[in-house]
């Protein structure tokens, strides 16, 4: 129903914002991963809202980026993930995080969010795996410490080759690729491959 709210940020709560528009103002559930990027902006501000409504309660849940709210949808498809559990996610953990926990079965980096026992970070893996897998923007979620050229070809033609997401980030990291050509960082890639 919103799609988003821009207004003047008003009021931050522990777990909510207010945010005016219209001469009306909106109290809007956010993680604190939200709240830190609103409180460093200016006065003005976007919100991407997600209007929940039950039996007992209709309520504004929004985040900073679309990206985050995306991923409380995502959250939200788990079985026994409701919205006050998926904002403790993403208020313990960046969505980064959680989809490299989600692609790399770590299920214990999961469980450092409130109300998730490996039970559930279990479930949100085998649930949310197929979901997270292919919408993965490779330049968020590979942790370099060397610089790869921001060249993310050698990611997808590894990928291509079979080897997955995991085993590739573990090689790169490996390799020193400053000067190299993308052809002889997957040359260099390929034979930590094959040694594994």
């Amino acid at each position: 129903m919103y799609r988003y709210i821009k207004g003047t940020l008003e009021e931050i709560g522990e777990s909510y914002v207010v945010i005016e528009n219209n001469d009306i103002g909106y109290l809007i559930n956010t993680s604190q991963n939200s709240i830190n990027i609103l409180k460093k902006d200016s006065k003005y501000c976007k919100i991407y809202t997600h209007l929940n409504v039950r039996e007992d309660e209709i309520s504004l849940y929004g985040f900073s980026t679309q990206e985050e709210l995306d991923m409380f949808h995502l959250l939200l498809l788990v079985s026994k993930i409701g919205p006050r559990v998926a904002l403790g996610v993403l208020s313990a953990i960046t969505t980064t995080d959680i989809k490299l926990a989600i692609v790399n079965n770590d299920a214990e980096s999961l469980t450092k969010a409130p109300g998730i026992g490996k039970k559930t970070a279990s479930r949100m893996i085998l649930e949310l795996k197929d979901k997270i897998g292919d919408n993965i923007n490779m330049s968020q979620i590979v942790d370099f410490d060397n610089n790869i050229n921001d060249d993310y070809e050698v990611i997808e033609a590894l990928l291509s080759l079979g080897y997955t997401k995991k085993e590739i980030m573990e090689v790169l990291n490996k390799i020193n690729t400053k000067g190299l050509q993308t052809k002889d960082i997957i040359k260099n890639a390929l034979k930590l491959l094959a040694i594994k």
